[in-house]
Formats: C-alpha cells, structure tokens, sequence
C-alpha cells in the first residue's frame, strides 16, 4: 500500500520495518507479476477514444551529471509512453524507453495489438506519432493532433518559473488520417494521468532523492502503479474501477488480491 500511495523506498522500510532489500524484492516480484498479468489480459479492448503521451523522469542522475562511463540507455532521461481511454479510464498500454522513433513505434505496436476496433487517437505533435501511428495503423484509425501554443507568463523574474511551463495561450487541432471528431480532440485525461503518476509514485517527483537509481526498477514500479490504478481505484468519474468500465474485471480488487498474483506467478 505505501508503494502505490506515493511513499518513496526509504519511508516504506521506516515505516514497516522491513529491510531495504525486503522491499525492492517486493516491488521486483509484485512488479513483474503485474506486468505479465496486464499483459495477458489487456487485450481486445473495445476502446473508443485513446488520449497519448509521455511524461519525463530519470534515473541515475540527470543527464548533464551522468559520468561518461555510465551514459547509456538506462541512466539520465527516461520516458515512459502512456496510452488512455478517454471513456473507461483504463491505462492498456505505456513503454518505458527513451523519445524517439523507435520507442514510439514499440509503443503504438503495442497498442494496435490491445485494442479489438477501430479508435480515435490524440496526441501531441511530437514528431515521432506524426511518423508511426499512420505506419502502424494505416488507414485504419482516426487519428488527429492537439498543438498546444505556450508563451511567457508575462512575469520572468518569478522564481517558481524555472519549473512551471509557460502560459497556454491557445490550442490547435489537425486531422491527420481518417475522420476524427473534433470535439474529442483533446490529451486532457492522459495529461491528468501526469499528475496522477507524479502524485502515486515517489520516483516520479521532482526534486527529491526519490528518483530511480535502476531502471528495471522504475519499470517494475510503473507496472504495480497501473495495477493498482486499473483494478483498485475507483474513479470519480465512473464510479468504479477502470477495468471494471472496461470489462475486464467484474469486481473491484483489492490490494491482497494484487499481491496474490505472486502466488499464481510461483505455481506456474
């Protein structure tokens, strides 16, 4: 419970007692049983409309203090890829990896292979879409582009400024294959999902010392996150779980019931 509530390692083991390695073999096993079980059973998903983006953190050190002998993929800047219904609420798919092509293309791959319909899909304008949603899906998809256009807050000297983004001064959609419906152009929910994972997940707030030292790790704790959001959490909007929205849970789970996969894991 205190990994999923935003509780960095360290707090964890103050508050339970339990040893440093105790916990991180914890959130290896449980992290890895919720990703092999979401992946078995996110599939042929009858989505409608999937909101993408991806949200920055690091680990190791940020990119400008990573040592010479250390640069490579796994330390410095790390993005993970997320994919949302705008209606279930569920998270089908997210990538851990860096912001290119070839990221986008394991991560759009990944999705097309989730979903049992055609969608509508929204993006940013991150080039990397722009060249795999049309490859990936062809013409069968909906698919459009939400430009956000920023500007100076009209205050420089502010202190907060080195961290806030600048003032949103306007928006543009643009069709890119198919036939989407403008009114649901829009990257509000998965952004949202931003905060919710930024809120959830220590490794994911800033400036702390809570970041990732292992990326394997961070992947194992992204993985137990959107367990515990897609068939725990009750959204406020639906009123139950996201996976319950979607079908593909009948109850709403509890967090025993999370930590029972790893008996299933062992069985098998």
């Amino acid at each position: 419970r205190a990994l999923v509530e935003g509780m960095s390692i360290g707090a964890t083991c103050r508050m339970t007692g339990a040893a440093k390695g105790t916990v991180l073999k914890l959130l290896v096993d449980l992290g890895t049983a919720c990703s092999e079980y979401q992946d078995r059973n996110l599939r042929n998903l009858s989505c409608r409309r999937i909101e993408v983006d991806e949200i920055w953190s690091f680990c190791y050190a940020k990119d400008r203090n990573v040592p010479v002998g250390k640069a490579a993929m796994g330390t410095g800047s790390v993005w993970t890829w997320v994919a949302l219904d705008a209606e279930t609420k569920l998270v089908p798919s997210w990538l851990i990896g860096g912001r290119d092509v070839g990221a986008a293309h394991r991560f759009v791959s990944d999705l097309r292979d989730r979903l049992a319909n055609r969608v509508q899909l929204t993006s940013d304008g991150l080039h990397a879409y722009l060249e795999t949603v049309p490859y990936v899906f062809g013409y069968d998809i909906d698919y459009a582009i939400l430009m956000k256009l920023y500007g100076p807050d009209g205050n420089p000297k502010k202190p907060e400024g080195k961290y806030s983004p600048g003032r949103c001064n306007g928006s543009r959609r643009q069709t890119i294959v198919g036939n989407p419906d403008k009114e649901h152009v829009s990257t509000f929910y998965v952004e949202r999902q931003n905060l919710t994972m930024r809120m959830s997940m220590r490794r994911f707030t800033r400036l702390t010392n809570g970041f990732s030292k292992k990326v394997e790790n961070l992947g194992h704790a992204v993985a137990l996150h959107f367990m515990h959001y897609n068939y725990c959490r009750k959204h406020q909007t639906t009123n139950m779980t996201p996976a319950q929205a979607a079908g593909v849970a009948d109850h709403q789970w509890t967090v025993e019931e999370i930590i029972g996969l790893l008996d299933k894991t062992d069985s098998n």
